[in-house]
């Protein structure tokens, strides 16, 4: 009987332990274009080491992850130095993790080099044919996308479907404006061509090194993975 006993216990930490991990489906992206994060681990069950490039000009393919818990860790794959850790909200089986230099803080000496943005990789955040646009800015960005005029606050994203108004050969503008001294200023204006099967992806962030504010487009081809929530956004109209 003791000896049952100690197999259920054995058994039921086992299972605690393996119930711990949880696996998520990652795609990268580096802001830095110039200095990217180097070959990275992400820790997984067991002592498990997954292997993830960070790329620079369009999202990595897909890698699943191992989250202990809701935290994905990332280690240098060089010397296995922490490098990142990323919390991904429960039930989300895929995301995008957007990573960005942390700035210097000689008062954290130890503070990880990398911070990571994770957004939840659904339909309705990234529409066929239309654009995603996130605000890292620490203040509120407007932009207009096609005919579209748009406000969105710090730390909100949201996907915008295709632009209904397009020229002939499928282009319609976008405009991005920041608040500069009490007044909203033109920061990227350019037009774009929008086509099924594409996507785009819209950053504004603050560069760590200048500490301006930068905008950032890419382009993404196929469709994202599926996912039962989608992630809420934080939208509001822009003003006229």
């Amino acid at each position: 009987m003791r000896a049952l006993c100690l197999c259920l216990i054995l058994l039921g930490q086992s299972l605690g332990h393996a119930q711990d991990f949880k696996k998520v489906s990652c795609r990268f992206l580096s802001l830095d274009r110039d200095a990217p994060p180097p070959p990275l681990l992400n820790m997984g069950d067991k002592g498990a080491e997954v292997p993830c490039t960070v790329t620079t000009e369009s999202l990595s393919p897909p890698t699943v992850c191992f989250a202990k818990g809701e935290v994905l860790n990332f280690v240098t794959a060089a010397d296995h130095k922490p490098a990142a850790s990323a919390t991904v909200p429960p039930n989300v089986p895929a995301a995008m993790l957007i990573f960005v230099p942390a700035p210097k803080n000689p008062k954290s000496p130890n503070a990880l080099p990398w911070r990571v943005f994770v957004i939840e990789d659904t339909v309705r955040n990234f529409p066929d044919g239309g654009a995603f646009v996130a605000n890292f800015h620490n203040q509120d960005i407007r932009f207009s996308i096609g005919g579209g005029k748009f406000m969105l606050h710090s730390a909100g994203y949201h996907g915008f479907p295709m632009p209904t108004e397009r020229n002939n050969f499928n282009m319609a503008p976008v405009v991005f404006e920041l608040l500069q001294q009490d007044k909203w200023q033109t920061a990227k204006e350019t037009m774009l061509r929008f086509l099924p099967g594409m996507r785009y992806l819209m950053f504004a962030y603050i560069d760590p090194v200048s500490e301006r504010p930068r905008i950032v487009t890419y382009r993404d081809f196929g469709n994202p993975m599926p996912s039962p929530k989608s992630a809420s956004a934080n939208l509001a109209p822009a003003p006229r």
